[in-house]
C-alpha cells in the first residue's frame, strides 16, 4: 500500500490511539497498527489500517507466529478512505479480503461523504453518518466512538 498523505495519518494514528485506550483498560486483545501486515487464511498478506485479534485467538499463537507476520485474520478492523482511495473498491476489499478470511466485524470510514460502512460476519452492512455513535458491538465488548 502506498503511504497516506498528513491528513490520513493524524486520523489512522487517533483511531489506533481510541482502540488501544479501550483495550488497554479491557486486556482482551491486542490491538496492531497499520504496519502489521497479516498471512490470511485464502494465502493473501494484508494490512488494514487498525487491527484487534482477540486474546484467546492471539496466545494461541506461537512466539515466532506473533513476531513475524501472524497467520491469522482479524477479528476487527477499521480501514479509513484516503482522499485517492475509491469506496467502491475498499468496499470490495472488505468483504473479499477481510470479511471473507473471518473478521467478524469491520468499520470502513469515508470522510468525503462523513459515513462509516459496518460490515459485520452475517453479510450485513450498516451504514451511519459521522455523528452517530459506532459500536464495538460483541466483538470489542464496551468499545464506543463517535467519529
Amino acid at each position: 500500500m502506498p503511504n497516506t498523505g498528513g491528513k490520513t495519518g493524524r486520523k489512522n494514528s487517533e483511531l489506533t490511539t481510541d482502540v488501544t485506550i479501550w483495550n488497554r483498560q479491557t486486556k482482551l486483545g491486542e490491538v496492531l497498527d497499520s504496519s502489521t501486515a497479516f498471512n490470511l487464511p485464502d494465502g493473501s498478506t494484508r494490512s488494514p489500517d487498525v487491527a484487534w485479534v482477540s486474546r484467546v485467538r492471539w496466545d494461541a499463537l506461537t512466539e515466532r507466529e506473533q513476531e513475524q507476520f501472524p497467520p491469522i485474520c482479524p477479528d476487527f478492523v477499521i480501514e479509513l478512505l484516503s482522499a485517492t482511495d475509491s469506496l467502491k473498491v475498499a468496499k470490495k476489499k472488505i468483504e473479499a479480503v477481510w470479511m471473507g478470511n473471518g473478521c467478524r466485524l469491520a468499520w470502513l470510514i469515508d470522510p468525503k461523504t462523513e459515513q462509516t460502512h459496518i460490515f459485520r460476519m452475517n453479510g450485513e452492512i450498516q451504514i451511519l453518518g459521522f455523528a452517530k455513535l459506532l459500536s464495538g458491538e460483541d466483538v470489542l465488548v464496551g468499545f464506543e466512538l463517535v467519529i
